[in-house]
């Protein structure tokens, strides 16, 4: 992926499926994520029920030290193997779906997005066909939904796209997330 600064308030990014668009259009304010969400009309999805039943080993949000620990969660109903039965856009969106679920698990842990200062470290993993090596172009789409609700100086952080044979339930992406969040008032 190549990034190249177009305008002081955005970026052009290019990756690798030859998909150019436009992050940005922000001032160089901080933006409000739950105010952007509105404007974006995006509403959040309840976290569905995990079809094994309730996970009680699993806490979905942990908070140590000023940093959110979120657990690994996917587009839970969505399933496929990208670059198999998936196509890399396929991929792209099921990402976009799994960041509305993150920002679903920040709200039930804290009552609103803006509880997180910036996001630090994102762990992306797909279910991959052999072979396919595209996971970072399926992994924008969580990272660009996050920059486009928290603006790029919060949203964009330290990011790994893995691939792996298989994942939970059959998903085809799964995030972990740390974010730093705001001292409390």
């Amino acid at each position: 992926m190549s990034h190249t600064r177009a305008r002081a308030s955005g970026y052009w990014i290019r990756d690798e499926v030859a998909r150019t668009r436009w992050c940005g259009g922000y001032s160089r304010a901080v933006i409000d994520a739950d105010e952007r969400l509105k404007e974006l009309g995006i509403e959040l999805p309840e976290i569905p029920p995990l079809p094994a039943g309730p996970q009680p080993m699993v806490i979905p949000v942990v908070v140590h030290g000023g940093f959110a620990f979120v657990s690994g969660i996917g587009p839970i109903g969505t399933t496929g193997v990208v670059g198999g039965d998936m196509t890399v856009e396929q991929g792209y969106e099921a990402a976009r779906a799994t960041a509305l679920l993150v920002f679903r698990r920040i709200v039930d842990a804290f009552g609103r997005l803006e509880a997180v200062e910036r996001w630090v470290r994102v762990t992306g993993f797909v279910r991959s066909a052999p072979g396919f090596g595209q996971q970072p172009a399926v992994l924008n789409g969580f990272t660009e939904q996050v920059v486009e609700v928290f603006g790029p100086d919060r949203g964009r952080c330290a990011r790994s796209a893995l691939g792996t044979s298989e994942l939970p339930m059959n998903i085809p992406v799964e995030v972990e997330c740390i974010l730093a969040l705001r001292p409390s008032p």
